[in-house]
């Protein structure tokens, strides 16, 4: 059961992680950061389909993290 709890913790850790890499990256509208890159590389597609694979992944992010908090609450008592 303590490994359980630990490796839920981790997991926890790595999401929070991610996500403040997945906010970071996520640009304001008034910023030409995307628009400048996209035009040279079609690394990351079309800046208006970067923010919303960004959008995308910030939100299942934040609903993991929300499910790995509560199953860490529930499991404390």
């Amino acid at each position: 059961m303590n490994q359980i709890k630990s490796m839920i913790k981790l997991v926890g850790l790595i999401i929070s992680i991610l996500l403040i890499g997945i906010i970071f990256l996520n640009i304001p509208q008034e910023s030409q950061g995307l628009t400048r890159v996209a035009p040279k590389s079609d690394f990351l597609g079309s800046p208006s389909s970067a923010q919303r694979f960004l959008n995308i992944l910030t939100a299942f992010g934040i609903l993991l993290y929300v499910g790995v908090a509560i199953k860490l609450n529930l499991s404390l008592h």
